[in-house]
């Protein structure tokens, strides 16, 4: 992927893929979200391994792009990860899977969430997907709303298993 600049009405910001120097900044979104630190994203020191090994393996894999938004000066201002995954369902359709979308809680409010999402969207048809879908914790009202107003459509219950260690 290359670099894409994102305009946006208090200037613009450049939406790269991560690299392992950005692996903090993503881990500190994932910590300052209350949901995520709820489900163990506390950023300690002795988790850096298992981020290292997860960003590997998505740094490898070619349905991976783990994203960055960045300002000029290179500070990550947010992150979201997608997925191409290949199906059979819907006449043999792909889809793109955005997760773990995150902007900097200083950062809200700028527009910055709304141009990453509308990339996305509008990147599908070049990764060969026909959907782009996504999942939001039940809590995240406010951030459902925004998906609403992005066209996203709440069509679907999910479901999660937590697999014991």
């Amino acid at each position: 992927m290359r670099d894409v600049i994102l305009p946006l009405a208090s200037g613009p910001v450049i939406l790269r893929r991560a690299t392992a120097d950005d692996l903090p900044a993503i881990i500190s979104l994932l910590a300052d979200d209350p949901i995520s630190a709820a489900r163990g994203d506390v950023a300690g020191s002795g988790d850096l391994p298992a981020y290292e090994r997860a960003f590997a393996a998505i740094d490898v894999d070619p349905a991976q792009q783990l994203l960055v938004v960045a300002s000029h000066a290179g500070d990550v201002l947010g992150t979201m990860q997608l997925t191409t995954i290949p199906g059979l369902a819907r006449v043999g359709a792909s889809r793109l899977q955005i997760e773990a979308v995150r902007v900097r809680s200083d950062q809200r409010d700028r527009g910055i969430g709304g141009a990453m999402m509308r990339w996305a969207v509008a990147e599908a048809p070049a990764l060969g997907a026909k959907l782009v879908q996504l999942t939001s914790d039940a809590a995240r009202v406010d951030a459902h709303r925004f998906y609403e107003r992005l066209g996203f459509t709440a069509s679907h219950v999910g479901f999660k298993y937590t697999v014991p260690d």
